[in-house]
């Protein structure tokens, strides 16, 4: 196995754990996100834990993706490199950032008693979700549409470690998925809703793609340097 099937291998690896990782953690999450009583349960919710482990996982192959690709497509243009790396770890701090707040509404469930203010907490715990909730947009939304869409899908077109078609999901689908952020952050689109979705699916389908692609093909020589 020469170099570059050996990066491009580990570099698959890491983009299929974003996804193994970080779609199991909402099932885990699932009771903490979507239960108006859940803060009041009472007890340590180890449930929720499992969700933030996956998300830590998560951000770390997220920046692992990029660290791994770097060395290759620097030849092509450093700056770019260097732009898909900070973008890939901002993402993951604001990933890390929301998993605080999960953890937070967890402890004071814990430490919840029959008799305390009710309210007060229920307050809290809305806006810890509230947080939560801004940054999976700004990071997973806004980083993978400026990261993987458009910095990647460049990188990937100049250098033709893959098929630039193939290239061109991510420089047309990163802006379409940076655009729906940029509604939702206005109130036009809601969080999670079909029109949200159906801008970020190219996104979603190039993201899969150069998963596949790296994992089972292989990238090609660079083309340009």
């Amino acid at each position: 196995m020469n170099a570059l099937r050996k990066t491009s291998l580990i570099f698959g690896l890491f983009f299929a754990g974003t996804f193994v990782f970080s779609i199991p953690a909402l099932f885990f999450y699932d009771p903490l996100l979507h239960d108006s009583g859940y803060i009041h349960g009472g007890g340590f919710d180890r449930r929720a834990s499992m969700g933030a482990l996956f998300e830590i996982l998560t951000a770390i192959c997220n920046i692992a993706t990029a660290i791994v690709i770097f060395p290759v497509v620097k030849r092509v243009s450093e700056s770019a490199a260097v732009g898909y790396i900070t973008s890939r770890t901002v993402e993951s701090v604001m990933i890390l950032s929301g998993v605080v707040s999960l953890m937070a509404i967890v402890t004071l469930r814990a430490g919840f008693e029959p008799g305390g203010d009710t309210v007060a907490l229920t307050m809290t715990g809305q806006g810890l979700l509230a947080f939560h909730g801004w940054t999976f947009l700004l990071g997973p939304q806004f980083g993978s549409g400026f990261g993987n869409g458009i910095l990647l899908g460049y990188l990937m077109y100049r250098s033709g470690l893959v098929p630039r078609r193939m290239a061109l999901l991510g420089l047309i689908g990163g802006p379409l998925a940076f655009a729906g952020g940029v509604l939702v952050l206005f109130d036009l689109l809601k969080p999670m809703s079909a029109g949200l979705f159906a801008l970020t699916g190219m996104e979603i389908a190039w993201e899969l793609s150069i998963t596949c692609y790296a994992l089972f093909v292989g990238f090609r020589p660079t083309q340009e340097k």
